[in-house]
């Protein structure tokens, strides 16, 4: 009787995920679903009956093992994880201590700690190490709770549970072991099935669904023979869900939040990829599904020669320079030398400091690799979708470093800007057109500010990191841009000379009839910006904005800019008799402004006037001097 009760909630839950996932209004129909047989029957036939089995398994054990006799990265990112595995017996136990409303800090400490001490023990089995695994999870999994109303807290903790209880393998005290897996259901799963509704991360667009469906996941196959109905339908949900976000990836690979999102949300997709073929000898779909692999590319071409990123969205500026653990998944799984960056992995064990938290995990694709050629990055490069962007470069080893970045995409967009029309710039290595990227959210939360609305009137378009003003595009009447207003990608060309259209006219809103923004790779050493506006009754001045923190001279044509010994020309050729301006942002407007040294805006005010007919022309290039 119980099992045919048992049957009939399975239907009602698959129903109901069905029903769900048809539902989403975002995504419409055309979201390609991943394979997801998953019942109580399928748990209990196709899991594996062995531990490790997430991430590790017998079969990538012993090629790590046997890459670690042979393998000169292999060998040198191990010495690092013992390094960081020292460093955790100089650590205090961890504590429930929040900061803002979050507990992520601890909940990402204890997911590395688990990590670095988790791997070294499974190649090494010393007693100090699961002594030290034990006490760290006895003091986690008493915790009152792990902060379910900022679900990631939840998701990377159980996460970090679930892999101490897996790799350990029942080396764990048993009360231990029963404490945890109380724990991963009670603290982690139970949270996400209270209350009648869905939560909105199982299904959302953005890196909460890979962060959180995949910490599901771990804590499901964790607690599967304890509680097979809980794990079933949790990864049932994860698997139903986890579309929405890979959908975001589409067309071209563009992760519409930003080269670092990219980092934090794919990570944890990778690594649910991984578990899921260890624990049951498939992904379902996920590491093929439409334009993920392709995201790699996008990853790479983000990395300017500069070490800056392309740091559109809420996007961090520099990279580390350490070798990229999530980039060597996919160099893994396709062999593109350009995706693995063995130098960088190849530095000097002390010399890379803490190591990212799924460093243990990525262990396991290092060794997987295998080199089956190079895909080089394209010299021009365009990726659609929420957030389009083009990209130009030089050559390989351009004796000038050209990098230009430029986009369109719309405020709404997942940790977007009023930043459409705008573009980034390199030349000789120097960031001459900068972005002003990202600032810690909880400086800002702990004041009261509204970080997080995103209606047209809503407080965070009031920062210069945020808004238009902030950004090198045009603004019309120093009005805000239409936060709703998608600047989308209308034309593209690759060869020696690349352009890209882009069609602000939604953004600028009812001020203009017609925008649209050509850039143009005209050398090795310039870069065209072309105008074309049709403004309406109302408009008064257009202005053409560039972000520096270059230091400014005038000459009668434009501006020249000056930064780290070299120059770079700013020639206003449509208007050569216009004047330009600088508006000096250091300091900023807001006292809760980000603070960047030697900041500026330049620009170019264009009266309405000189649009005859209502049209007009702003032509501007940027050259070497």
């Amino acid at each position: 009787m119980h099992k045919v009760l048992f049957s009939i909630s399975m239907v009602c839950v698959v129903l109901f995920f069905t029903l769900r996932s048809l539902g989403q209004p975002s995504q419409g129909d055309n979201i390609t679903r991943l394979d997801n047989p998953i019942t109580v029957k399928y748990l209990q036939k196709k899991l594996s009956k062995h531990r490790p089995r997430l991430v590790l398994n017998h079969e990538t054990e012993r090629n790590l093992r046997e890459k670690l006799k042979t393998d000169p990265v292999v060998q040198n990112m191990y010495n690092a994880v013992k390094l960081n595995a020292q460093s955790v017996f100089e650590k205090p136990l961890l504590e429930r201590k929040l900061i803002g409303r979050r507990l992520l800090g601890t909940s990402r400490e204890m997911l590395w700690r688990m990590n670095m001490l988790g791997l070294v023990y499974r190649l090494e089995k010393e007693e100090r190490i699961v002594n030290r695994i034990n006490e760290e999870v006895l003091a986690v999994c008493n915790f009152v709770d792990w902060n379910p109303s900022h679900y990631l807290d939840v998701a990377e903790m159980a996460l970090a549970v679930a892999i101490a209880l897996d790799w350990t393998a029942g080396d764990l005290p048993v009360e231990t072991q029963k404490l945890a897996i109380d724990a991963l259901i009670q603290k982690g799963i139970k949270p996400s099935w209270e209350g009648d509704n869905v939560p909105g991360w199982a299904y959302g667009t953005n890196n909460w669904n890979q962060v959180c469906n995949g910490g599901m996941i771990a804590a499901a196959i964790a607690i599967a023979e304890t509680d097979p109905e809980l794990a079933a339908k949790t990864i049932y949900r994860a698997l139903d869900g986890l579309p929405s976000s890979l959908a975001a990836y589409g067309p071209d690979g563009v992760y519409p939040e930003g080269s670092t999102y990219w980092s934090y949300g794919t990570s944890f997709s990778v690594v649910t990829i991984a578990m899921l073929e260890s624990a049951f000898g498939t992904d379902f779909g996920m590491g093929d599904y439409p334009a993920f692999i392709e995201s790699a590319m996008f990853r790479v071409l983000c990395n300017a020669p500069s070490g800056w990123y392309y740091n559109f969205a809420d996007c961090g500026d520099k990279r580390s320079q350490n070798g990229d653990i999530t980039l060597a998944w996919f160099a893994a799984k396709t062999g593109n030398k350009a995706y693995f960056e063995k130098e960088r992995f190849l530095r000097n064990p002390e010399a890379m400091g803490k190591l990212g938290r799924l460093a243990g995990a990525g262990m396991i694709w290092l060794a997987q690799y295998a080199e089956k050629g190079e895909q080089k990055a394209p010299m021009a490069w365009k990726g659609e979708g929420a957030n389009p962007i083009v990209i130009f470069t030089g050559a390989k080893n351009d004796p000038h470093q050209y990098y230009f970045g430029g986009k369109g995409g719309r405020g709404l967009v997942n940790h977007g800007n009023m930043d459409g029309g705008s573009f980034i710039f390199e030349l000789n290595g120097v960031r001459w057109v900068v972005d002003p990227g990202n600032q810690p959210y909880h400086e800002l939360e702990k004041t009261g500010f509204d970080l997080w609305g995103r209606c047209q009137e809503c407080e965070r378009w009031s920062l210069l990191t945020k808004n238009n003003f902030g950004h090198s595009t045009l603004t019309v009447n120093d009005e805000l841009h239409s936060v709703e207003g998608m600047v989308t990608l209308v034309e593209f060309k690759d060869g020696s000379q690349p352009e890209a259209v882009f069609d602000l006219t939604p953004t600028l809103g009812p001020l203009v009839a017609n925008a649209s923004r050509r850039f143009v790779k005209e050398s090795p050493t310039s870069l065209l910006i072309k105008d074309e506006i049709e403004i309406n009754e109302g408009a008064v001045t257009i202005t053409w904005q560039l972000m520096t923190r270059a230091e400014v001279e005038f000459f009668e044509r434009g501006v020249i800019l000056h930064q780290d010994g070299k120059t770079l020309k700013v020639e206003n050729l449509s208007h050569p008799g216009l004047t330009a301006s600088i508006v000096n942002l250091d300091p900023p407007p807001l006292e809760l402004d980000r603070q960047i040294e030697n900041l500026k805006r330049i620009e170019f005010r264009y009266p309405a006037y000189l649009f005859e007919g209502e049209k007009g022309e702003i032509n501007i290039r940027l050259s070497m001097d």
